[in-house]
């Protein structure tokens, strides 16, 4: 049987400043497809979700921009081992700082079977996920709206990458998967497309 887990995880309060440059992480970024066995803190994945999709002040803006402050994308982590979270998917929800418990267990395997049998993600202990939700922009920009997720998905991924690197961690970014397999492993709602995978851990 399962163990009952609480359906919403308040994260720790992420950290504004820190020890590492820009451009120490940007001459430091790689990608990083091996990863040590352990854990993860819950504090170190706080900070990697609020760096791609954090709130950064009163007025709701986020880490990374967003085209007419629409904020089209879902982040979702799928955790193997990460301290103080048990295994499963979770949602997170920017303006509460939280996770909300999607699904219970550990769904690695079945997300890397969806992404072309790339191992790193069955490997990592926790495994970012990045949907959006076209509609959200396009209803004002039309067309070109869809031009503005996928820059703004390229802004919060490489937030996560950088923050990853000033956390000792290693990322790989992911774009080959079944879109349909993702979302349905995912359980996200109609419309939500995935367009980055990227896990995350502690790289030798």
């Amino acid at each position: 049987m399962d163990q009952e887990v609480a359906p919403n995880i308040n994260l720790p309060v992420p950290r504004t400043e820190g020890t590492v440059s820009v451009e120490s992480t940007l001459l430091k970024r790689r990608s990083v497809r091996e990863f040590q066995d352990g854990p993860l803190s819950l504090e170190s994945v706080s900070q990697l979700l609020w760096s791609a999709q954090g709130i950064t002040d009163s007025h709701g803006y986020r880490t990374a921009p967003s085209a007419g402050g629409l904020y089209p994308l879902e982040l979702y982590i799928v955790v193997g081992n990460v301290q103080g979270l048990n295994p499963g998917i979770y949602h997170y929800r920017p303006k509460q700082h939280r996770l909300d418990l999607i699904v219970n267990g550990d769904l690695r395997r079945e997300l890397c079977k969806a992404s072309l049998s790339q191992e790193v993600i069955q490997q990592a202990p926790v495994v970012f996920v990045i949907f959006c939700v076209f509609e959200r922009t396009t209803v004002k920009y039309r067309d070109r709206g869809v031009r503005y997720v996928f820059m703004e998905a390229g802004h919060a991924a490489q937030n996560l990458c950088l923050q990853a690197i000033s956390l000792g961690l290693g990322s790989v970014t992911i774009g080959a998967f079944s879109d349909n397999e993702v979302a349905r492993i995912l359980k996200t709602d109609k419309g939500y497309a995935p367009i980055y995978i990227i896990p995350v851990g502690m790289a030798y």
